[in-house]
């Protein structure tokens, strides 16, 4: 079904629609930077240490419970995101080896956002995950959908990613912008910063051209995301804005059949597939 309209919105996903704020110059040296990561960048906040075998009772079990608690990661998510207007920022960013400003907002009523979050640059899984999507750009333009990275890194730090060669563990060049959230005021206004940390959840967030956030997922600092499963849930999400009396049933994918969401309708679906 599709949402009601917001009064804020999302930026044109033209290069030249992105003004350049600098110019600034190639690195002539490759770059390094030594990069001490949290003990929690695994996953978890500390690392495990097994305790003696103990019998079973409530006041054990309690503190079982507290040990295990201990292991979470706390992000800073007061209220649901999805269906809700999706939270307006203005920052800098590399674009084209640029530095370029982005407004979310100037995105409404134009395209839809992919806006995803990763922890760092110069790591490990975040690599994999940003030139997949870079990689499948193309696709996502067709869908009439922007993509935009964030990290709690400066632009200086995305530029110079960026002109490290992949081979290297670098970027290369991008198809979309990676937005600077160095006060980590973006991160925490979307319920992914880890304030002990100080760095982001592998937060993403697709947001419909009316700028409502309809779909969230996000996972712990190991494990990477599906660009497959982000095309599938964008193209459900078009598919029942553009046929609201539909729904899109597990799996679905374009050209496959949907559902009514009534009680004659659905057995219509179920016998169908039966």
């Amino acid at each position: 079904m599709a949402c009601s309209a917001a009064s804020t919105a999302l930026i044109s996903s033209n290069p030249s629609s992105f003004p350049a704020k600098s110019n600034p110059p190639i690195a002539s040296a490759p770059f390094s930077r030594t990069l001490a990561l949290p003990k929690s960048f695994l996953g978890l906040r500390k690392s495990f240490q097994p305790s003696a075998p103990r019998s079973f009772s409530s006041s054990s079990s309690s503190r079982a419970t507290r040990s295990r608690r201990s292991f979470s990661v706390r992000a800073s998510s007061e209220l649901p995101l999805v269906g809700n207007v999706a939270p307006d920022f203005e920052a800098e960013a590399v674009f084209d080896q640029e530095f370029i400003k982005v407004k979310l907002s100037e995105y409404i009523g134009k395209k839809y956002v992919i806006l995803f979050f990763y922890p760092l640059d110069f790591t490990f899984v975040c690599p994999t995950e940003i030139t997949a999507f870079s990689d499948r750009y193309d696709e996502f333009k067709q869908l009439n959908t922007e993509v935009l990275g964030v990290s709690i890194d400066s632009v200086f730090s995305h530029l110079a990613w960026v002109q490290t060669d992949r081979k290297s563990g670098g970027l290369g060049d991008l198809q979309y912008p990676l937005v600077s959230d160095v006060t980590k005021s973006i991160s925490k206004s979307y319920g992914v910063l880890i304030p002990d940390q100080g760095i982001a959840l592998r937060g993403l967030f697709i947001i419909d051209k009316e700028g409502i956030i309809q779909h969230s997922t996000i996972n712990n600092l190991a494990i990477g995301r599906s660009v497959d499963e982000t095309k599938r849930t964008l193209q459900a999400l078009q598919y029942v804005q553009e046929n609201p009396d539909e729904v899109c049933p597990a799996g679905w994918k374009p050209g496959e059949k949907s559902m009514k969401p009534d009680p004659k309708g659905s057995k219509e679906y179920f016998s169908a597939v039966a």
